[in-house]
């Protein structure tokens, strides 16, 4: 019951009734899918899906809800794992009629190779004929959101043939250097032109990102600690979103984050590392948030003391 009333008041808020979108009038209730979380970054080519890259998300993402916080790649899943992501994520969007253009995908898999202590990931660790099941909780039509994205960067590629579907040659690149890494905003444009995307292969060097969570409710006041993060090893870039005085709401009733931190690294594992350290720098100022009177209320105060 207190979920239900908690959703009730989520739907009934002023930015979700101005939607006016008749499905806020219903609940869909589904079951929890227990299992390792990962995305796939991906750009469908005339009904091949070429994929750009996995994302670990290191973190036990369990219930009732969580905020995503760390994406890595590449992914540190056995081989097999990977095959079976890419597979069941092509099986999707051939199901819902996609065929040119970008594709985000999310999914949970359950493997035995992927159990390990403290709900690390087992780098390299193979299946060999276990099970592994896929499940897929949403394929969308668009790439990485915000400034996720900066995780990107592609080469070029004589030849990409990474095993997970990525097999072309590479034609002449419409972009003028092509010896620089671009990143993904650009090979996105570049696929709408025409070019395919086994002409870049995304850069060797491990990289990810932290969304930095909202740890309660309050006044953002500021933060210490940006300088010290920035200066960090394999630490590419601090940003701080949230803005002073902003009203800062955690999950479920938010919808965003206090900033993100970006780590490029030679290893997976290392760019979390970087990725915590740097987080662990930041101290946040959170004030408590003080009710406002109405303007009524004010006047009533004022003429009767």
């Amino acid at each position: 019951a207190a979920a239900f009333d908690r959703l009730r008041v989520l739907l009934e808020s002023p930015d979700i009734r101005a939607e006016r979108d008749e499905a806020h009038e219903s609940i869909l209730i589904e079951g929890f899918i227990p299992g390792r979380e990962f995305a796939l970054e991906g750009v469908l080519h005339h009904g091949t899906l070429h994929t750009l890259a996995i994302f670990d998300k290191p973190d036990p993402l369990d219930g009732p809800f969580f905020e995503e916080t760390l994406y890595v790649t590449p992914s540190s899943a056995p081989d097999a794992v990977q095959r079976a992501i890419v597979g069941t994520v092509e099986n999707a969007v051939r199901a819902i009629g996609l065929r040119h253009g970008p594709i985000h995908a999310e999914c949970r898999v359950q493997a035995a190779a992927l159990r390990a202590p403290q709900g690390r990931l087992e780098p390299g660790r193979g299946t060999g004929s276990e099970r592994v099941d896929v499940f897929v909780l949403e394929v969308a039509a668009r790439p990485i959101g915000g400034l996720c994205a900066r995780t990107l960067r592609f080469a070029p590629a004589a030849i990409r043939d990474s095993g997970f579907g990525l097999r072309d040659s590479n034609p002449k690149s419409r972009i003028p250097n092509p010896e620089s890494h671009i990143p993904l905003e650009e090979l996105l444009l570049l696929h709408a032109l025409g070019e395919s995307p086994g002409a870049w292969r995304r850069e060797p060097r491990a990289s990810g990102v932290m969304m930095i969570p909202i740890p309660r409710r309050g006044i953002f006041r500021g933060v210490e600690g940006v300088d010290a993060a920035k200066r960090m090893r394999n630490i590419d870039d601090v940003q701080i979103t949230a803005k002073q005085d902003q009203l800062l709401l955690p999950l479920p009733e938010g919808a965003s984050y206090l900033g993100f931190i970006f780590a490029r690294a030679e290893q997976p594992i290392d760019v979390d590392r970087a990725l915590r350290a740097a987080n662990a720098e930041l101290t946040f100022a959170i004030d408590p948030e003080f009710p406002v009177l109405a303007g009524g209320s004010m006047q009533y105060n004022r003429e009767h003391g």
